[in-house]
This record gives structure tokens, C-alpha cells and sequence, in this order.
């Protein structure tokens, strides 16, 4: 099975944290370190790698920003040199907007001003009132798989669904045009086509001319808002400022907004969190409900329990499998040295399937009385600012399936190929069939 964690017959030596085949089967691995040290050191980008991949431990280290850091910079840790002047030189040729450190690359307390101002975009209400647009999109696009299916011919779920619904959703909330939407998706790819995988230093400068033709069309509709705010997050961050006396947020940024490079930096990580993790969570869910039949009966059969297949979903598939992290000072973990400066992962993928938390933990089992206690979204600072609207779209989209499809089948489940990165992983492609209530017992 292609997301099983048994470690049987695996050996560590073989483990290359960047090898694709790897990557399509990374939980024996990580099943074998958490058994063998709290922090696992393999070699990677130019050095050492450390490994956390137990649930206690990573959630302490989440907690801890004093020890654990997030001022990493993707662009040195390969140390390629030649990558950052080259890079440096297409901002300046290009026009673009030098990326600044926000949510993900900085600490509390500059960390805290950017997420007290960003949350004012995603408050509770603001994820609720999503409901409507994200059911609508949900139930169109299943009506259009069943439509495409009607014949019994496969079609693709992640172009067809997982891709379009979460990209529609992120772009109502951001006010993007329909007729930008492939742009849309194309800034998405680009955004993340370096991370947690090895590609030529001429693909990863492609990858940035993307970036910054977003950031030119997102710094032209900033400026559109100030004169003509509205009812969107753009117009959220344009406005958003830390009130005075707000504990927690360094004294001079009291009152200041954000400026141009600021929020796109932040649009940038909503447009990718909004879209293209919740892409791969979409894909995995339907993929763990075709293979759990008594699961997906039972969801048939109770529409209400879309939340905890959501949830369960989340545990077993962490959209983003893990965050890397700076060691601000020598520490021990377990028996293993850590010596100050070393580059951390906290492998939230490994820890969610941890024998000390979970009975079974490589089973679907929704439900589970402790769910909330996976690490999908993260913990502590850093925790997904955009949770709400992720488990908002999965918890829709599983209510939307139980209420509409008798039958869902998974025709490529023996060619299932992951993405080959350590840090996003999703499926490439899901080839599936469906039939709706409707047509079953019909004579």
C-alpha cells in the first residue's frame, strides 16, 4: 500500500531524504528513526540534517521558538552561492519585490505582529461566512465528476476536483478575477517548486520569474484597494494595524501597517497554504476512503462524521510533512548531540503516526478521542493561521460526497505516485470512478 508505515525489510542506510522514491513511502522510514534516537542526522543540502520525528518532542520544539528558530533561509541552505547571486540580480532586473522573512522565516515577537495582523483577515467569522461559496464550488465540481464518470470512463480527481476547489475558494477570498485563475494556480506551483526537492538552479529561477509576475499583478490590486477598499483580505491587510498595548508585540510596530513587500510575502503564503496543501489533503482523503470501505459506508450513511474523516485525514496525510527549524544554542535530544546552528526538521508526518499517541496509528479511524492531537497545522506560534478554512473546505467537501455518490473506486491504485518532495507531498494524479445515489437500484 502505498502510504503504509510498516518498517519491515527497511533499513535506514537507504534513507535519502530527497530520493523521489523515497518520498513515496516515507513512514517506514520515519517509523524506524522514531524507534531508534529523538533526532534522527542524515546528510543533506551541504551538511547535516537533523530528524524530529517524535510527537512529544516535536510539539515541545514547536512550542520553544527561543530554541527551536524559524529564521532559516531556503535560499543558503544548499549553500549554492551562485543561486543567491543569481537571484539577487533578477529582482533587481525584473522589478520585483525582494522576499522579506514574515509568518513562516521570523520569531516572536516580529512574529507576533504578523499574526495578529493577518488574523484579522481570518477570524472565525470571517471563515464562516466561506461556507456558502466553498459548498456551492464543492457541489459542482462533484456534480461534474459525476457527469464524467457517467460511463464508467476514470478521471483524474486532482485536476478535476482537488486542484480547482480549494484555488476558487482562496482566489473569492483574495477578490482574484475567474479569467486569472490559471495564473493563479501557476504562481501557486511556482511558489513551492524548491522546497523539500532537488531542481537545477536555472528550473529554480524560472520558478522566481513566476513569483515575482505575481507579486507585480498582487502589488497593482494592494494599491487598487487603498483607493477602493473591499469587502477581501487584500483590502484585511491594507488596513490591518497592531493596536496599542497589544501584549505580546514589540512597542514600534504599535499602529504600523504593513508595507507593499510585507503583504505579498504573506498573500504569497496564504495563496499557497489556501491552495496547494489543501489540494494534496483533498486527494489523500478520498484515496483513504476508497480503500477503508467500512469508512466510507459509514460516512455515507451519516453526512455528520465529515469533520472526523476531515480530521483523521489531516493526521495520516500532513498536507506539509514538516518545518524546518534553526538550533539557536548546543541542546540534547534524547542522546544525540545538537550542536548550535544546526538545520532542523520537525517532521510533523512522523509524529502524527507515533505508536505512544495513536492505537493503530497507520489506520484510518476516524473519530479517534484524542484527534486533536496530531500536528498537521503545526503548534504553538507558528500554527496554521489558515486552519480553519482548510478544515472548513475537507470537512464540506466529505459532507458533499456522502450526499451525493453511492460508489467511489480508485482505477490507478496500483501506479499511485507522490510528488517528490520531503516538505509538500501529495498524490500526482488520482484516477477514480463514482456513481451517484440516485443511479443505484434503479432497474
Amino acid at each position: 500500500m502505498a502510504d503504509s508505515g510498516s518498517s519491515e525489510g527497511i533499513h535506514l542506510d537507504a534513507f535519502n531524504i530527497f530520493d523521489p522514491e523515497v518520498q513515496q513511502c516515507p513512514h517506514m522510514y520515519y517509523a524506524l528513526m522514531r524507534e531508534e534516537t529523538a533526532a534522527y542526522e542524515t546528510r543533506a543540502m551541504g551538511g547535516s540534517l537533523f530528524l524530529i520525528t517524535r510527537q512529544e518532542d516535536v510539539a515541545e520544539a514547536a512550542l520553544n521558538h527561543a530554541h527551536f528558530s524559524s529564521r532559516f533561509d531556503i535560499g543558503s541552505m544548499d549553500g549554492d552561492s551562485e543561486y543567491s547571486r543569481r537571484l539577487k540580480k533578477l529582482y533587481e532586473d525584473e522589478g520585483g519585490y525582494e522576499p522579506v522573512g514574515t509568518m513562516l522565516t521570523v520569531d516572536p515577537p516580529v512574529h507576533t505582529r504578523y499574526r495578529r495582523l493577518v488574523a484579522q483577515a481570518f477570524t472565525p467569522r470571517a471563515i464562516a461566512n466561506m461556507e456558502p461559496v466553498v459548498r456551492e464550488l464543492a457541489s459542482e465540481l462533484m456534480d461534474n465528476l459525476i457527469e464524467i464518470t457517467s460511463d464508467g470512463v476514470s478521471v483524474d480527481f486532482v485536476e478535476a476536483f482537488a486542484i480547482p476547489l480549494p484555488v476558487r475558494a482562496i482566489a473569492k477570498a483574495l477578490n482574484v478575477p475567474d479569467d486569472r485563475l490559471g495564473d493563479f494556480k501557476r504562481w501557486s506551483d511556482a511558489s513551492v517548486a524548491g522546497i523539500g526537492t532537488n531542481i537545477s538552479i536555472e528550473e529554480r529561477l524560472g520558478a522566481q520569474r513566476e513569483v515575482i509576475e505575481f507579486q507585480k499583478y498582487f502589488a497593482d490590486q494592494l494599491e487598487e484597494r487603498r483607493s477602493e477598499p473591499q469587502d477581501d483580505i487584500l483590502t484585511a491587510l491594507v488596513n490591518a494595524t497592531v493596536e496599542k498595548d497589544t501584549s505580546g508585540v514589540d512597542s514600534q510596530f504599535e499602529g504600523v501597517p504593513l508595507n507593499v513587500s510585507e503583504m505579498l510575502s504573506i498573500i504569497q503564503q496564504i495563496l499557497v497554504a489556501g491552495n496547494q496543501t489543501t489540494t494534496h489533503l483533498l486527494g489523500e482523503m478520498f484515496r483513504l476512503l476508497a480503500e477503508n470501505p467500512n469508512e466510507w459506508e459509514s460516512l455515507r450513511s451519516h453526512p455528520e462524521r465529515g469533520g472526523d474523516v476531515a480530521e483523521e485525514a489531516l493526521r495520516l496525510a500532513a498536507p506539509t510533512q514538516g518545518m524546518f527549524r534553526i538550533a539557536t544554542e548546543d541542546m540534547t535530544m534524547g542522546s544525540k548531540f545538537i550542536p548550535a546552528g544546526s538545520r532542523m526538521v520537525l517532521m510533523y508526518a512522523a509524529a502524527n503516526r507515533d505508536p505512544d499517541v495513536w492505537t493503530n496509528p497507520d489506520a484510518f479511524e476516524p473519530g479517534r478521542v484524542n484527534k486533536a492531537a496530531h500536528l498537521s497545522f503545526g503548534r504553538g506560534p507558528h500554527f496554521c493561521v489558515g486552519a480553519g478554512l482548510a478544515r472548513l473546505e475537507t470537512r464540506i467537501v466529505a459532507e458533499e460526497m456522502s450526499r451525493k455518490l453511492q460508489t467511489i473506486e480508485v482505477t490507478n491504485a496500483e501506479h499511485l505516485r507522490y510528488q517528490p518532495s520531503f516538505v509538500v507531498r501529495g498524490l500526482e494524479r488520482l484516477d477514480v470512478t463514482v456513481t451517484p445515489k440516485e443511479v443505484v437500484g434503479r432497474g
